[in-house]
């Protein structure tokens, strides 16, 4: 039996939208077993109906039998032959009856019952749960709300304390109720296996139960087969006893550990603050302005993606940007009698943001995480070792950091010193020199050196205009081409892009993130390596516009479509694209490397690696165009076979037309010479006026002489 996906227990005290998406599709799939368990009940309850009504029919079948000597029938006479004959039937058919019989009873209790069981007991069970999680679901978000609500400055000790009771009890309630729904919607997975098993297993042990009345010799095999069944049933029930029993561990040990989290604002001496993060992810409140004077607060899971803040709600897949955090401002304030408030502020100041944390201790680690962040330590190579050492424990007040050139001049060497020219955007360019180095040294191995990149893709008008493909043509040094370019590399390959007829026709919503030179294209390290680099000399110099278009894959070449006019801005040849992978850790980035020509020589090749940002489907457009490449081999190698069997036909054809003319030829030449030696026959009539008797076969050859001559001159 393959593995069993299960729901994570240990994250439902954190109740993220991640968590709270996977519930859903593990809810999704409960509905689905529910939908497709009924109907298979009711087709388990036809056969069990049946059974019943074959097993009354034998025996009435059997009734009828016996009562036939009985019958007096006007021409069939007493028959004592057939009379035996039918008696003898009907004892045989009335021990079929009696195992008929039988074979219904065991129905009953190996086939229905266990079915009936699941669909009584195990999806009401189910339903209950879900029924009562969502209830403390909302009983915890009022709860938290009135405690969001708590003022700062007319402190109520007793309000507080009921408050503060509050929120302990329903997120305690919450917890509980959440971990064994999940236990039971994990359980539900290897019901799930028991309850479509053992009903076929009850099934067909009753049915070989049945034939073994009649006869012992029953199907070595299919005995074998059964029992390897039996023997999965009871390995699925005893490894679902054993996960249940680890579950149940799991919770005790978690409703221990996760006591003291229970309460919104933990003690800081037990949890302390951690100011070195460069990463964070938790609930918020968002201020949001309603009017002049009123707002309202909104609570959002709130997370860090490099230079970005993202929000993204319960239940949605997938975050958005909420602001962008590279060289901002965070301070705390006080807004609205609300604690733990802070203002996050945008490097340019034409954009502000008020959150709220749930607690002391959150709120100093958020705005810690957004300070380091604003300062880029983000891009080293150990984030939180530098955060450590740069971090002044401002815990009141950030200020923006120094901005990339500020820091690039204070890291340039002396007068005196030489420094390797680069002309690329190192990840870890504000850690100096030395690791500058590094990142160049290995970088160089992948990426050719003095390589532009490219943030935007190019209008396809090029295409109608001589004078910039004529530009590009002779420009070798620029990596990156117009459409007219891609279009003069389709004839250098000849695979014309016609997806007309194409096997495949997959489209996905991309964003374009950049695109530079590579040096080689034969592992997937180079495509991580050009993802981090794209994406750091995006977040360094402030580049967060995206071009959003339509990937177009088909077995003989992507495109890239404006969504808005449906013109394709790129076509790549699919034979081209040697090498493509998601990244190893977000699986939205996806880039592939394209093998063109740099000039007009087919020998001078180079290679262009594309990244791109999809909605979680990097693997997907990745398992696509290797599906497309693969349609696309098979397809050569059938038109190959394909066009060497109408060659062999073609010679099989040409032999057999030289074949028949040569017969013809023959044919020819024999009716000619016959007539020839019909036509060379002399007279058989003597001078002096007597006649000499023929036989009447000469006469038959004389007259066909005679004959084959007037034809001949005839002719």
């Amino acid at each position: 039996m393959p593995g069993i996906d299960k729901l994570p227990i240990e994250e439902t005290l954190e109740d993220s939208p991640q968590t709270r998406s996977l519930l859903g599709v593990f809810e999704e799939d409960a509905t689905a077993i529910s939908n497709y368990m009924n109907q298979l009940y009711q087709a388990m309850h036809r056969i069990y109906d049946a059974q019943n009504e074959l097993s009354a029919a034998t025996h009435l079948t059997s009734k009828l039998l016996k009562e036939y000597e009985k019958q007096r029938f006007p021409l069939g006479g007493d028959d004592e032959v057939m009379s035996s004959t039918l008696q003898q039937f009907s004892k045989v058919i009335d021990e079929l009856s009696s195992c008929h019989a039988v074979l219904s009873t065991q129905l009953a209790d190996a086939m229905m019952f266990p079915i009936t069981q699941f669909k009584e007991r195990d999806l009401k069970e189910i339903l209950t749960l879900k029924e009562v999680f969502q209830i403390a679901s909302n009983d915890h978000d009022a709860a938290i709300n009135r405690y969001s609500r708590l003022s700062k400055k007319r402190e109520n000790d007793k309000v507080k304390y009921e408050v503060t009771e509050d929120v302990y009890t329903s997120r305690k309630k919450q917890h509980q109720t959440m971990m064994h729904y999940f236990c039971a919607l994990n359980t539900l997975q290897y019901k799930k296996k028991i309850a479509l098993l053992e009903p076929l297993l009850g099934y067909m042990q009753a049915q070989i139960s049945f034939f073994k009345m009649g006869s012992e010799n029953l199907n070595e095999q299919l005995e074998e087969f059964l029992a390897n069944i039996g023997t999965s049933v009871q390995n699925v029930r005893r490894e679902m006893d054993s996960d249940i029993e680890t579950m149940q561990q799991t919770i005790e040990d978690l409703e221990v550990a996760s006591d003291p989290l229970y309460v919104p604002d933990p003690d800081p001496t037990k949890f302390p603050v951690n100011r070195n993060l460069t990463r964070k992810a938790g609930y918020l409140n968002a201020r949001n302005k309603t009017g002049l004077v009123s707002s309202t607060w909104d609570r959002q899971f709130y997370f860090t993606q490099g230079g970005n803040l993202m929000s993204q709600a319960r239940g949605d897949v997938a975050g958005g940007l909420a602001m962008d955090i590279d060289n901002c401002s965070v301070m705390a304030v006080d807004c609205e009698d609300r604690r733990y408030c802070f203002q996050i502020t945008s490097f340019d100041g034409k954009k502000s943001s008020i959150l709220q944390a749930e607690s002391k201790k959150d709120h100093e680690e958020w705005i810690c995480t957004i300070n380091n962040i604003s300062k880029q330590i983000y891009l080293s190579e150990n984030p939180e070792e530098t955060a450590a050492r740069v971090n002044q424990s401002a815990l009141e007040a950030v200020t923006p950091s120094p901005s990339f050139q500020q820091r690039h001049e204070s890291l340039r060497p002396a007068a005196g010193q030489s420094r390797p020219p680069t002309a690329r955007t190192s990840s870890s360019g504000s850690l100096g020199s030395e690791s500058t180095n590094l990142a160049a040294l290995s970088l160089d191995s992948l990426v050719a050196p003095d390589t532009p990149i490219q943030f935007d893709i190019i209008s396809p008008v090029c295409e109608d205009q001589p004078g910039q493909a004529k530009a590009f043509g002779q420009g070798g040094g620029n990596v990156f081409y117009s459409f007219g370019k891609e279009v003069w590399h389709l004839k250098i390959y000849n695979t014309p892009c016609s997806v007309i007829d194409s096997i495949l026709h997959q489209l996905f919503i991309v964003r374009f993130l950049g695109s530079m030179e590579v040096k080689s294209d034969d592992h997937p390290d180079v495509v991580y390596e050009t993802m981090r680099q794209i994406l750091a000399a995006r977040a360094i110099h402030n580049i967060f516009r995206m071009t959003e278009s339509h990937l177009l894959v088909t077995c003989d070449c992507l495109k890239l479509i404006d969504p808005q006019t449906q013109v394709t801005r790129l076509t790549f040849p699919l034979p081209c694209v040697v090498l493509y992978a998601t990244h190893q850790e977000n699986k939205r980035l996806f880039g592939f490397v394209l093998r063109t020509s740099s000039g007009r020589s087919e020998s001078n090749l180079s290679s262009v690696c594309y990244i791109f940002e999809s909605n979680n489907e990097g693997e997907k457009i990745c398992d696509s165009v290797g599906l497309a490449k693969q349609i696309a081999l098979h397809a050569e190698l059938d038109r190959r076979a394909s066009e060497k069997q109408k060659e062999i036909e073609r010679v099989k054809e040409k032999q057999q037309k030289e074949l028949n003319k040569q017969k013809q030829i023959e044919k020819d030449l024999e009716e000619q010479s016959r007539l020839i030696a019909a036509s060379s026959r002399p007279n058989q009539a003597s001078s002096e006026g007597q006649f000499v008797v023929l036989s009447s076969s000469q006469s038959e050859e004389s007259d066909l002489g005679e004959g084959g001559k007037k034809r001949e001159s005839e002719a």
